[in-house]
């Protein structure tokens, strides 16, 4: 590959993992075009033609100041962009066809460039299902919590009575509650008495887990399967059910993932087609590693600068070509 051969990065304007990545490409001289699909179709313009004879899509990218050949494209990093918007002269129910239309053209043009992916988005997708997940981590080899999803109160009680009580639930797709405020809640994961549980439970589908005991927890970063593996340690009851509700009271350092668990997560993400996974595992008083779910487009940014681990590095070195 040649230097002038372009690096696309598609991710929304305030992604502290995509600046990390370009910083790193633009150290090395990789040419870098970063935008974000909201800004398709309004302030982006994509012209992709295709003829058989040669071999794949051909066209353009432009923002009116940069521009890049689709042909030229060398990698794809894509983190998370907005969806296209339309604009409001566009009337309902033309607006949401339109929109469906501009992010299936982006979308599927450009996974169907024969490049480098950190996630192809079609294997994005289908790994960021959580019961598929622990199917796919116990198949790897990895232990996984035992788990139940139900919207019968009497199982759910069940359950419980084979995991001591000890009983967590969390979302079973995201973690955002939209209260039509500016700022979306989470939903986190929290333990539950099996004594409360009543007809509610029928109202929609939980996701329990059994409360796995841990010294500390780990956000294990894959990047085309080299392993990055910072610690996270609960200073408080909060933060030890789940460290993303209570910041403040969070121990940060670094460990070494077992060569049985690296072995593992490598399997699993083999089956899935991707090279980037972000993994968050529980290790037991008894040292053994407990998967817990992956987030092909999890957040990374904090591990690097917490714990000084080269992730950014690792992605531009996947990116630029450098590794095999």
């Amino acid at each position: 590959m040649t230097a002038a051969r372009p690096v696309l990065v598609v991710a929304e304007r305030l992604d502290a993992s995509a600046d990390m990545v370009v910083d790193q490409l633009n150290q090395r001289g990789v040419p870098v075009m970063r935008f974000d699909s909201a800004d398709f179709p309004q302030r982006l313009a994509l012209t992709a033609g295709h003829r058989p004879t040669a071999g794949g899509w051909q066209g353009s990218l432009t923002d009116g100041c940069r521009s890049v050949r689709l042909e030229d494209v060398r990698a794809v990093y894509y983190r998370r962009p907005g969806h296209p918007r339309i604009a409001d002269t566009v009337a309902e129910p033309y607006a949401t066809w339109a929109q469906n239309q501009a992010d299936a053209a982006m979308l599927n043009v450009l996974s169907a460039l024969p490049v480098r992916w950190i996630n192809n988005p079609h294997h994005d997708r289908v790994a960021a299902h959580k019961p598929q997940q622990l199917v796919a981590a116990a198949g790897a080899g990895l232990r996984v919590p035992r788990s139940l999803i139900t919207n019968d109160p009497a199982e759910a009680r069940a359950f419980a009575g084979t995991v001591d009580n000890r009983l967590i639930c969390k979302p079973v797709l995201g973690g955002r509650l939209n209260t039509g405020a500016e700022r979306q809640l989470m939903v986190a994961t929290h333990r539950v008495n099996p004594s409360d549980f009543d007809d509610s439970v029928r109202l929609t589908a939980h996701y329990f887990q059994e409360d796995v005991p841990k010294k500390y927890e780990v956000r294990l970063v894959v990047v085309d399967g080299k392993l990055f593996a910072g610690t996270i340690v609960g200073t408080s009851e909060k933060a030890r059910t789940d460290w993303r509700t209570d910041y403040e009271n969070l121990e940060y350092g670094t460990t070494e993932a077992p060569a049985s668990v690296g072995a593992a997560v490598r399997r699993f993400m083999d089956s899935y087609g991707i090279v980037f996974g972000s993994f968050d595992f529980a290790v037991t008083p008894d040292d053994e590693w407990v998967f817990f779910e992956n987030n092909p487009a999890g957040t990374w940014s904090w591990v690097e600068n917490r714990t000084g681990l080269p992730i950014a590095a690792a992605h531009a070195d996947y990116l630029q070509g450098t590794t095999t």
